[in-house]
């Protein structure tokens, strides 16, 4: 006889069967996938059309590890660097708070005055959060320091449970749940770190694992989040693909059977198979609140999901940035360069150089007539970053004065017209290239070269870029 009960499912509003409860699966040998996980072949992509519903919440929000895994894959901030660009997420995130966290590292003295100063300045969002070592030590200085949460690194897969940690499963979740009692002990909120959750597995081990955390949650009176991480970037956001690389599937199960509400889920990606962004979206659009992201993805290996590309996805899943000021993203990517000596490759979407820059001749032509023509948005407006016509045989004088007024971005009285002396000089220097045989457009630093060589007798001078 089925004795599960009925009940009314919150998200969708419809009668739901109570699901059977998941014990944990302890096994002598780790199972490791290997039929999808080969490791001298490719990993395979395999499907059994099992499709679960979009559940997307009613809120969600970015999260921020700049400072941790961001800070883990370079050279450390200074304190002031990290203040610095704290500021610039409080002012990215807007009034509603978007960017609803960020983590630290609390190991080193310049860590936690870091975390002092951002925490002086009083701002609401981003929440300062942190990232220890499960140690009872380390939790008093969490406490100590006024933090009301914590990051826990607590693996999932029987890659690390059995060959990293040399365990078995149900000593690892043994020790994990007695870490994270320690923590609730002090009144601190555990956000748990399910590293490694797409080689993982999923009804053996993680929703088992997440039902007793919830039920420590419930006990001691403090909710337990849960964080997503996809280690090794193996997730995919394509219906019907298998466990555990299903992204869908995984936070489909970790919520409708491991009991995690979609603000106590938080989704965390890499990229190693270009997919940071995708999957993150797809957590969004499964159930979880909360996307966790590093500026410009930097992080381990490929990198995180880049803070920046999930700004834009918010404002494409919901209709509105809400608030967020966008613009501060081309400020941060000119700190970055000015203050940090980090130069975000050029075509990367949103703050490379290049992202706008039209090259291609029958391309410029049209941008010059109408720039949504071959223009994503109006990056002017956003990202204070106008588009750029590149120079070439087919530009003329106007593509040329266009290029300057965008490049130093000249606009109104300022802004050359094309038959200013220097446009005129640049396009005889121009032509004198391509009608020597030339095939490929100008460069940005050909086209300096030129300035400094005509701007004195112009009259007219301009600062380095």
């Amino acid at each position: 006889m089925d004795n599960r009960k009925v009940r009314m499912n919150d998200h969708n509003n419809l009668l739901s069967l109570e699901e059977h409860i998941y014990p944990l699966v302890d096994v002598n040998e780790p199972n490791v996938f290997r039929n999808l996980f080969p490791y001298d072949e490719i990993p395979k992509i395999a499907f059994n059309d099992r499709i679960v519903p979009h559940n997307m919440p009613s809120e969600i929000w970015i999260t921020d590890t700049t400072f941790r895994d961001g800070q883990q894959s370079r050279a450390p901030y200074t304190a002031e660097q990290i203040v610095t660009i704290y500021d610039y997420l409080h002012r990215l995130g807007g009034p509603k708070g978007i960017i609803r966290q960020s983590e630290f590292f609390l190991y080193s003295k310049k860590d936690r005055d870091a975390v002092y100063k951002c925490m002086e300045r009083g701002y609401k969002f981003p929440e300062v959060t942190s990232w220890i070592r499960a140690s009872k030590k380390d939790f008093e200085l969490v406490k100590e320091i006024g933090l009301k949460e914590t990051g826990i690194l607590v693996s999932c897969s029987d890659f690390h449970i059995f060959y990293k940690m040399k365990m078995t499963r149900k000593e690892a979740m043994e020790h994990y749940l007695n870490v994270v009692k320690e923590c609730l002990e002090t009144g601190v909120a555990p956000r748990c770190h399910l590293e490694d959750i797409t080689r993982s597995d999923i009804y053996g081990f993680v929703i088992p694992f997440c039902l007793e955390l919830t039920k420590l949650g419930e006990q001691y009176g403090i909710p337990v989040k849960i964080r997503a991480c996809d280690t090794m970037g193996y997730g995919v956001n394509f219906p019907g693909a298998v466990i555990p690389r299903s992204v869908p599937g995984i936070i489909y199960g970790i919520m409708n059977h491991g009991g995690v509400t979609s603000e106590l889920l938080e989704w965390h990606g890499h990229n190693d198979f270009y997919r940071a962004v995708n999957n993150s979206t797809a957590a969004w659009l499964y159930g979880a609140c909360a996307v966790n992201t590093s500026l410009f993805g930097i992080g381990e290996r490929t990198g995180n999901t880049p803070l920046e590309a999930m700004v834009f996805e918010y404002a494409q899943m919901r209709g509105t940035l809400d608030g967020m000021d966008t613009t501060v993203i081309t400020e941060l990517a000119e700190y970055y360069e000015k203050e940090l000596d980090y130069i975000v490759p050029e075509r990367t979407p949103f703050v490379g150089k290049s992202f706008n820059v039209t090259r291609a001749g029958i391309h410029a032509d049209g941008l010059l007539k109408n720039e949504e023509i071959y223009n994503i948005f109006d990056t002017g407006k956003f990202l204070n970053r106008p588009p750029i016509v590149s120079v070439s045989n087919t530009s003329g004088l106007a593509g040329i004065a266009h290029w300057i007024n965008t490049t130093y971005r000249l606009t109104e009285d300022k802004a050359l017209n094309k038959s200013h002396a220097l446009v005129v000089k640049m396009k005889d220097a121009v032509d004198l290239e391509y009608d020597g045989g030339r095939v490929t457009v100008m460069t940005d630093k050909e086209l300096f070269e030129m300035i400094k060589k005509f701007s004195p007798e112009c009259d007219i001078l301009f600062p380095e870029i």
